[in-house]
């Protein structure tokens, strides 16, 4: 934008319109996550991938991770807008390829795909938030943000539940086409920021060397894991090699790049990396236990789609309940650092609560368990991102919340390929022993561990069906110790987490690009009675 370039008003009522546009992407990319988890044993079953089913999962998290920095730093040089609305539309698209896949692999590109586009919806509205909203006020804007995950959390499973038990799990994508073009639409005609033009060349190179090590750090963890590969594979340790040189690269084009795509000054800064630490670790764990709840909650517990999708309300009841509550108080206190270190404690205490469950658990007890691991989530996810904002210069806004973001989704990535395929492998293995021990050949085992589905599970004779019930809880409850850990390390590092003034000012009013508050306010009431656009002519 340059001098002679009407800025934009930002007045509480254009702050709200252009909110709206950011609860129909968010609502997209968090209804379509709820419904995937519900329907995944379904899934996996129909179309022949059990032992596979974390790709289902790792491969949305893959895309996703390689593309945040993309969206994060080409909206800082180029505008956020558009690569909104493409965001949105490549997340649609996919939904169709999902819902008309008829291989798992095929299933699992189109899932990718998803991810290039939710990877731009995610980061693309934290990063709008804070280029309209202050710091010290923006804790009032994620209530409403954490209502669209509540409403998702609620919708997605029963609609997921609904669609396998009485439709097919085809209609869990065929629903985003018209949520798709309902939030398109509403971005188009209300989503209104000023455009730019990048003054530097783009970091291409980096963008290339960052993907390359990040997939490569993805299939080296799912090689090591996989009973077909192991750790003690060549194969597992050229992904590993690929990596080192692709991220040792990477740092020598960033440290020349002239507008790097992940600036390495970002990790000079002490409360950046504090809190980013703390969103990659929590990732992990985060990612991890999600991935595979409702699996287990169908398979083990024998309850329908429907139902493991109502028993997931609870941690999204208390996700809901703490994220809008420490928005708030945030905004009223100014104050940030007890509530991740509150968080980790409540989310590390859910997760002990979960390595005991056992085929005989109650479900009402499991909501019990979801509960006090989402009250935990809510005290630090939103909380995190907000820390980092505040904390970089305005002009770096979507390059830092993508970067917190990316170290958040590359701990997700390890925690459900690494722990996933811990839980997969054993699974796998439990089933084909019930089977051969039920009187199937070898082959006949392998087949049926592979393809085993709900439906499947209720047609078995009651021995395989109770010992296939406790082969799930014997393959999940132990993977939780896994995870605690990493709990405890995101509580030493909330504990350390500085503690700064929140901002006054919003990112486009720092930059020069906007004016608001009480400014904006009344030129737009001059500019309403004089019959004028809501702009203003810079001074």
């Amino acid at each position: 934008m340059t001098e002679t370039e009407p800025k934009l008003l930002l007045t509480k009522r254009r702050i709200w319109i252009i909110f709206s546009a950011l609860i129909a992407g968010m609502l997209l990319a968090s209804l379509d996550q709820t419904i995937v988890s519900t329907a995944m044993p379904t899934i996996v079953g129909d179309l022949g991938g059990v032992e596979h089913q974390a790709w289902i999962t790792t491969a949305y998290l893959l895309a996703t991770t390689i593309v945040m920095p993309i969206y994060g730093k080409f909206g800082d040089v180029l505008g956020r807008r558009k690569l909104f609305l493409i965001a949105i539309a490549l997340f649609t698209v996919a939904s169709v390829g999902c819902a008309v896949a008829t291989d798992f692999w095929t299933f699992v590109t189109f899932r990718a795909a998803q991810g290039l586009g939710g990877g731009g919806l995610m980061i693309l509205s934290q990063a709008i938030i804070a280029d309209i909203v202050p710091a010290n006020e923006r804790g009032k804007y994620l209530g409403p943000l954490g209502g669209i995950f509540g409403l998702a959390a609620v919708g997605g499973p029963l609609l997921g539940g609904f669609f396998v038990d009485h439709m097919s799990w085809h209609w869990a994508f065929y629903i985003n086409i018209p949520i798709g073009i309902a939030a398109f639409a509403i971005t188009y005609f209300a989503l209104t920021l000023p455009s730019k033009k990048a003054t530097k060349p783009l970091d291409l190179l980096g963008v290339v060397l960052l993907a390359a090590a990040t997939t490569s750090l993805i299939f080296f963890t799912d090689f090591g894991g996989d009973t077909a590969h192991g750790w003690s594979a060549p194969e597992t340790w050229m992904w590993a090699a690929g990596l080192v040189i692709a991220a040792t690269l990477f740092v020598l084009v960033e440290s020349r790049a002239a507008d790097p795509i992940i600036p390495l000054s970002l990790f000079r800064n002490p409360i950046f990396i504090n809190a980013t630490s703390i969103g990659l670790v929590l990732g992990v764990g985060m990612f991890a236990a999600l991935g595979f709840l409702p699996t287990f909650l169908q398979m083990s517990t024998g309850t329908s789609a429907a139902v493991s999708g109502m028993a997931m309300l609870p941690m999204m009841a208390g996700l809901m309940l703490t994220s809008i509550t420490s928005g708030a108080m945030i905004t009223k206190t100014g104050k940030y650092k007890i509530f991740p270190i509150l968080g980790t404690l409540v989310t590390g205490g859910g997760m002990l609560a979960m390595t005991t469950l056992s085929a005989d658990t109650p479900v009402w007890l499991l909501c019990v368990f979801l509960f006090i691991f989402g009250a935990g989530l809510g005290l630090i996810m939103q909380v995190v991102v907000l820390v980092v904002q505040n904390s970089v210069d305005p002009a770096m806004l979507g390059t830092a919340t993508s970067t917190n973001n990316y170290f958040r989704e590359v701990g997700g990535a390890l925690g459900t390929a690494v722990f996933g395929t811990i839980f997969s492998t054993r699974l796998t293995e439990n089933l084909t022993e019930i089977f051969a021990g039920a009187g199937a050949s070898a082959d006949q085992a392998q087949q049926s561990a592979v393809t085993l589905s709900p439906t499947m599970l209720e047609q078995l004779p009651e021995p395989v069906r109770d010992a296939i019930v406790s082969a799930y809880a014997d393959a999940l409850a132990p993977v939780f110790w896994y995870l605690v850990p990493f709990m405890a390390v995101a509580f030493l590092l909330a504990l350390v987490l500085k503690q700064i003034p929140l901002s006054e000012v919003a990112g486009l009013v720092a930059r020069g690009e906007a004016i608001g508050g009480e400014e904006a306010e009344e030129l737009e009431a001059q500019q309403r009675a004089a019959g004028s656009t809501p702009a203003a002519k810079s001074h």
